[in-house]
Protein backbone atom coordinates (compact mmCIF):
# COMPACT_ATOMS: atom_id res chain seq x y z
CA UNK A 1 0.00 0.00 0.00
CA UNK A 2 2.46 2.47 0.71
CA UNK A 3 4.32 2.30 -2.32
CA UNK A 4 1.11 2.86 -3.97
CA UNK A 5 0.77 5.72 -1.84
CA UNK A 6 3.92 7.28 -2.75
CA UNK A 7 3.15 7.23 -6.24
CA UNK A 8 -0.15 8.37 -6.25
CA UNK A 9 0.96 11.59 -4.24
CA UNK A 10 4.07 12.01 -6.17
CA UNK A 11 2.51 14.68 -8.53
CA UNK A 12 0.45 16.90 -6.35
CA UNK A 13 3.69 16.87 -3.86
CA UNK A 14 5.70 18.10 -6.85
CA UNK A 15 3.35 20.40 -7.79
CA UNK A 16 2.78 22.07 -4.09
CA UNK A 17 6.03 21.66 -3.00
CA UNK A 18 6.56 25.50 -2.78
CA UNK A 19 2.62 26.39 -1.57
CA UNK A 20 0.97 26.95 1.46
CA UNK A 21 0.01 23.77 2.27
CA UNK A 22 3.77 22.64 2.13
CA UNK A 23 6.07 22.15 4.96
CA UNK A 24 9.01 24.10 3.92
CA UNK A 25 11.18 24.78 7.26
CA UNK A 26 12.84 28.09 7.84
CA UNK A 27 16.29 28.53 8.82
CA UNK A 28 15.63 29.02 12.32
CA UNK A 29 13.21 25.76 12.02
CA UNK A 30 15.77 23.62 9.84
CA UNK A 31 18.21 23.65 12.38
CA UNK A 32 16.52 21.66 14.77
CA UNK A 33 15.86 18.64 12.28
CA UNK A 34 17.49 15.41 13.50
CA UNK A 35 20.57 15.29 10.93
CA UNK A 36 21.03 18.87 11.18
CA UNK A 37 21.90 18.99 14.36
CA UNK A 38 23.77 15.93 14.37
CA UNK A 39 25.95 17.66 11.88
CA UNK A 40 26.41 20.67 13.49
CA UNK A 41 27.46 18.65 16.40
CA UNK A 42 30.38 17.81 14.31
CA UNK A 43 33.71 16.49 16.69
CA UNK A 44 31.81 17.69 20.42
CA UNK A 45 30.63 15.26 22.43
CA UNK A 46 26.69 16.31 22.30
CA UNK A 47 24.28 14.57 24.19
CA UNK A 48 21.37 16.37 21.48
CA UNK A 49 23.54 15.15 18.95
CA UNK A 50 23.55 11.91 19.70
CA UNK A 51 20.10 11.03 20.59
CA UNK A 52 19.15 12.48 17.70
CA UNK A 53 21.44 10.24 15.81
CA UNK A 54 20.09 7.40 17.64
CA UNK A 55 16.46 7.99 16.87
CA UNK A 56 17.75 8.42 13.12
CA UNK A 57 19.07 4.70 13.30
CA UNK A 58 16.10 3.62 15.14
CA UNK A 59 13.79 4.68 12.61
CA UNK A 60 15.79 3.26 9.80
CA UNK A 61 17.84 0.25 10.40
CA UNK A 62 15.55 -2.04 8.22
CA UNK A 63 17.46 -1.05 5.25
CA UNK A 64 20.69 -1.78 6.61
CA UNK A 65 19.83 -5.28 7.76
CA UNK A 66 17.62 -5.43 3.99
CA UNK A 67 21.57 -4.49 2.24
CA UNK A 68 23.20 -6.71 4.70
CA UNK A 69 21.09 -9.84 3.54
CA UNK A 70 21.03 -9.37 -0.08
CA UNK A 71 24.80 -8.93 0.49
CA UNK A 72 24.81 -13.08 1.09
CA UNK A 73 24.90 -12.84 5.19
CA UNK A 74 22.00 -15.47 6.37
CA UNK A 75 19.67 -13.69 8.80
CA UNK A 76 21.58 -14.28 11.92
CA UNK A 77 24.61 -13.33 10.93
CA UNK A 78 22.77 -9.76 9.10
CA UNK A 79 21.10 -9.33 12.65
CA UNK A 80 24.92 -9.93 14.49
CA UNK A 81 26.26 -7.45 11.34
CA UNK A 82 23.50 -4.76 11.81
CA UNK A 83 23.70 -5.03 15.69
CA UNK A 84 27.41 -4.88 15.80
CA UNK A 85 27.32 -1.62 13.02
CA UNK A 86 25.21 0.36 15.15
CA UNK A 87 27.19 -0.30 17.82
CA UNK A 88 30.03 0.81 16.42
CA UNK A 89 28.96 4.08 14.75
CA UNK A 90 27.32 5.14 17.79
CA UNK A 91 30.18 4.68 20.15
CA UNK A 92 32.56 6.08 18.01
CA UNK A 93 32.32 9.45 16.34
CA UNK A 94 32.18 8.43 12.66
CA UNK A 95 30.56 12.17 11.69
CA UNK A 96 33.90 13.87 11.15
CA UNK A 97 34.68 12.85 7.75
CA UNK A 98 30.70 13.64 6.44
CA UNK A 99 30.60 16.26 3.98
CA UNK A 100 28.79 19.04 5.01
CA UNK A 101 27.43 20.16 1.62
CA UNK A 102 26.66 16.54 1.04
CA UNK A 103 25.56 15.26 4.42
CA UNK A 104 22.49 12.96 3.63
CA UNK A 105 22.13 10.73 6.52
CA UNK A 106 20.67 7.77 3.76
CA UNK A 107 23.99 8.06 1.95
CA UNK A 108 26.38 8.63 4.97
CA UNK A 109 24.63 5.56 6.41
CA UNK A 110 25.16 3.40 2.97
CA UNK A 111 28.80 4.07 3.11
CA UNK A 112 29.64 3.83 6.47
CA UNK A 113 27.84 0.30 6.03
CA UNK A 114 29.97 -0.70 2.99
CA UNK A 115 33.00 0.35 5.14
CA UNK A 116 32.43 -1.67 8.10
CA UNK A 117 31.51 -4.46 5.92
CA UNK A 118 34.95 -4.19 3.68
CA UNK A 119 37.23 -3.33 6.54
CA UNK A 120 36.09 -4.03 10.44
CA UNK A 121 33.52 -7.01 10.29
CA UNK A 122 36.77 -10.02 10.55
CA UNK A 123 38.02 -7.38 13.00
CA UNK A 124 34.71 -7.85 14.98
CA UNK A 125 34.13 -11.39 14.89
CA UNK A 126 37.46 -11.91 17.00
CA UNK A 127 36.02 -10.07 19.82
CA UNK A 128 32.53 -10.43 21.84
CA UNK A 129 29.93 -8.65 19.21
CA UNK A 130 28.37 -5.55 20.22
CA UNK A 131 30.52 -5.88 23.23
CA UNK A 132 27.61 -7.22 25.22
CA UNK A 133 25.56 -4.34 24.42
CA UNK A 134 22.47 -3.86 22.26
CA UNK A 135 22.30 -0.56 20.64
CA UNK A 136 19.22 -0.51 19.20
CA UNK A 137 15.73 -2.63 19.48
CA UNK A 138 15.59 -5.13 16.07
CA UNK A 139 12.52 -7.49 15.32
CA UNK A 140 14.76 -9.38 13.41
CA UNK A 141 11.86 -11.87 13.03
CA UNK A 142 9.47 -8.71 11.33
CA UNK A 143 12.64 -7.92 9.05
CA UNK A 144 13.16 -11.17 7.96
CA UNK A 145 9.80 -11.48 7.07
CA UNK A 146 9.76 -8.58 5.13
CA UNK A 147 13.12 -9.19 3.07
CA UNK A 148 10.95 -12.97 1.99
CA UNK A 149 8.27 -10.78 0.14
CA UNK A 150 11.33 -8.53 -1.98
CA UNK A 151 12.19 -10.16 -5.31
CA UNK A 152 15.20 -12.43 -6.17
CA UNK A 153 16.54 -10.94 -9.08
CA UNK A 154 16.85 -7.61 -10.49
CA UNK A 155 17.91 -5.52 -7.64
CA UNK A 156 21.17 -4.66 -6.33
CA UNK A 157 21.93 -4.11 -2.89
CA UNK A 158 22.40 -0.28 -3.27
CA UNK A 159 18.78 -0.58 -4.77
CA UNK A 160 17.00 -2.31 -2.29
CA UNK A 161 18.73 -0.37 0.21
CA UNK A 162 17.42 2.54 -0.99
CA UNK A 163 13.76 1.11 -1.46
CA UNK A 164 13.50 0.02 1.83
CA UNK A 165 14.99 3.39 2.89
CA UNK A 166 11.89 5.09 0.66
CA UNK A 167 9.39 2.72 1.95
CA UNK A 168 10.68 2.88 5.77
CA UNK A 169 10.19 6.73 5.60
CA UNK A 170 6.42 6.17 4.00
CA UNK A 171 5.59 3.77 6.60
CA UNK A 172 7.00 6.55 9.61
CA UNK A 173 4.86 9.25 7.65
CA UNK A 174 1.65 7.33 7.91
CA UNK A 175 2.32 6.27 11.28
CA UNK A 176 2.51 9.52 12.53
CA UNK A 177 -0.92 10.38 10.63
CA UNK A 178 -2.69 7.70 11.87
CA UNK A 179 -1.49 8.98 15.49
CA UNK A 180 -2.32 12.37 14.38
CA UNK A 181 -6.20 10.95 13.61
CA UNK A 182 -6.43 9.09 16.60
CA UNK A 183 -5.64 11.74 19.25
CA UNK A 184 -8.70 13.25 17.50
CA UNK A 185 -10.82 10.53 17.94
CA UNK A 186 -10.81 9.90 14.38
CA UNK A 187 -9.23 6.56 13.90
CA UNK A 188 -12.24 5.48 11.96
CA UNK A 189 -11.98 8.58 9.78
CA UNK A 190 -8.49 7.92 8.95
CA UNK A 191 -9.24 4.19 8.50
CA UNK A 192 -12.19 5.20 5.56
CA UNK A 193 -10.01 7.64 4.17
CA UNK A 194 -6.48 6.36 4.22
CA UNK A 195 -7.27 4.59 0.60
CA UNK A 196 -7.80 7.81 -1.21
CA UNK A 197 -3.77 7.94 -0.49
CA UNK A 198 -2.97 4.69 -2.66
CA UNK A 199 -5.52 5.45 -5.41
CA UNK A 200 -8.12 2.75 -4.53
CA UNK A 201 -10.54 5.96 -2.93
CA UNK A 202 -11.67 7.05 -6.89
CA UNK A 203 -12.03 3.42 -7.69
CA UNK A 204 -14.93 3.28 -4.62
CA UNK A 205 -15.41 6.44 -5.44
CA UNK A 206 -16.41 9.22 -2.48
CA UNK A 207 -19.78 8.59 -2.46
CA UNK A 208 -19.57 5.07 -0.89
CA UNK A 209 -17.01 6.32 1.53
CA UNK A 210 -19.16 8.86 2.22
CA UNK A 211 -21.84 6.30 3.19
CA UNK A 212 -19.87 4.34 5.51
CA UNK A 213 -19.07 7.26 7.60
CA UNK A 214 -22.97 9.28 7.40
CA UNK A 215 -21.35 12.12 5.48
CA UNK A 216 -21.54 13.96 2.62
CA UNK A 217 -20.05 13.86 -0.64
CA UNK A 218 -18.48 16.88 -0.48
CA UNK A 219 -17.60 17.01 3.15
CA UNK A 220 -15.57 13.46 2.07
CA UNK A 221 -13.86 15.07 -0.76
CA UNK A 222 -12.91 18.52 1.89
CA UNK A 223 -11.12 15.94 4.47
CA UNK A 224 -9.52 13.78 1.27
CA UNK A 225 -7.79 17.34 0.65
CA UNK A 226 -7.12 17.67 4.07
CA UNK A 227 -5.74 13.89 4.39
CA UNK A 228 -3.38 14.72 1.54
CA UNK A 229 -2.10 18.07 2.77
CA UNK A 230 -1.17 16.49 6.04
CA UNK A 231 0.32 13.49 4.38
CA UNK A 232 2.50 15.97 2.44
CA UNK A 233 3.28 18.09 5.37
CA UNK A 234 4.49 15.01 7.41
CA UNK A 235 6.51 13.79 4.20
CA UNK A 236 8.59 16.92 3.72
CA UNK A 237 9.24 17.26 7.60
CA UNK A 238 10.48 13.62 8.07
CA UNK A 239 12.50 14.25 5.13
CA UNK A 240 14.26 17.50 6.49
CA UNK A 241 15.09 14.66 9.33
CA UNK A 242 17.47 13.34 7.36
CA UNK A 243 19.25 16.31 5.37
CA UNK A 244 21.45 18.99 6.48
CA UNK A 245 19.71 21.67 4.40
CA UNK A 246 16.44 22.86 3.74
CA UNK A 247 17.40 22.51 -0.55
CA UNK A 248 18.50 19.36 -0.16
CA UNK A 249 14.66 18.24 0.74
CA UNK A 250 13.18 18.74 -2.92
CA UNK A 251 16.06 16.38 -4.15
CA UNK A 252 15.27 13.73 -1.36
CA UNK A 253 11.34 13.69 -2.34
CA UNK A 254 12.71 12.83 -6.15
CA UNK A 255 15.33 10.14 -4.74
CA UNK A 256 12.70 8.35 -2.66
CA UNK A 257 9.41 8.10 -5.59
CA UNK A 258 12.55 7.08 -7.99
CA UNK A 259 13.58 4.33 -5.61
CA UNK A 260 10.07 3.31 -5.61
CA UNK A 261 9.54 2.95 -9.53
Amino acid sequence: MLKLASLNTAACMRSSSHDSDSLAPGAGQFARTHWSVVLAAGRSESTHAQAALEQLCVNYWHPIYFYVRRQGHGPDDAQDLTQEFFARLLERNDLAEVDRSKGRFRSFLLAALKHFLANEWDKAKAQKRGGGQVPLSIDAGTAESSYSFEPVENITPDKLYERRWALALLQKVMSQLKAEYAREEKAEVFDALKCTLTGEGRAAGYAQIAQSLGSSEGAIKVAVHRLRRRYRELLRAEIAHTVSTPEEIEEEIRALFAALE
